[in-house]
């Protein structure tokens, strides 16, 4: 958090939310930990006010949980928002690929591979640097779809998913995840649809393999909730 900088020519509150939300997708902020409003807004050099909009905000997302006369903490992984937000991408972008397989351009293909090629330079790569190329290749075959703007319907829907993603990318190996996302470029860019929708659905199971071992390695980090 102390490397944002905040920009008054935008709506500061809103830049706040953002970096906030990015500590706890990507773990700077861990489960559990307590957030002050003041050492906060101390730390972007801003007033309390903004600070306290975005800590609203982030409540209503579920990311943070205020307890009166306790303050306002950094809320725990919830495993049944992880599932549900995973069903919903599974279903939204079974046909954004689809779309992205008819709509294929050489510049696609070019703009695609060339992600993949960084995504293969992961060796001594930060998770959340990982996690940007993969939200990055998502996001341009919601764009090559003609879907940009559902695909940020679903970035907000996806923190809690997020929040494991990053752990998945700090623990465990990458390769399985990168060459799904071969198979899917490679089915896009040969106009393949049937082949694209099934990359993607096994590309987005995935994380349903990985949840165990990660609330196994991380028992503190995820609410105890029943099934």
């Amino acid at each position: 958090m102390s490397d944002v900088q905040i920009s008054h020519d935008k709506p500061v509150a809103t830049q706040v939310t953002a970096a906030l939300r990015d500590a706890i997708r990507f773990g700077s902020f861990t489960p559990g930990l307590r957030l002050s409003e003041q050492e906060i807004a101390d730390m972007l050099q801003l007033s309390r006010q903004p600070v306290r909009e975005a800590f609203i905000r982030l409540s209503g997302e579920g990311l943070l949980e205020a307890w009166p006369q306790r303050g306002t903490f950094v809320s725990k992984i919830s495993t049944q928002e992880v599932i549900a937000s995973r069903f919903v991408r599974e279903a939204v972008e079974a046909d954004i690929v689809r779309l992205a397989a008819r709509n294929s351009t050489t510049a696609l293909r070019e703009q695609l591979e060339d992600l993949l090629r960084q995504q293969e330079e992961t060796e001594g790569m930060d998770a959340s640097r990982f996690m940007g190329l993969d939200d990055a290749l998502h996001r341009t075959l919601a764009e090559a779809a003609g879907r940009a703007k559902i695909w940020l319907y679903l970035q907000k829907l996806k923190s809690q998913m997020d929040r494991v993603r990053y752990l998945v990318a700090a623990e465990l190996p990458l390769q399985a995840l990168i060459s799904q996302h071969r198979t899917i470029v490679e089915a896009v860019v040969a106009h393949d649809e049937d082949r694209a929708e099934a990359a993607i659905r096994l590309h987005l199971k995935q994380i349903l393999n990985d949840l165990p071992q990660i609330i196994s390695a991380y028992p503190d980090y995820f609410n105890n909730e029943p099934e």
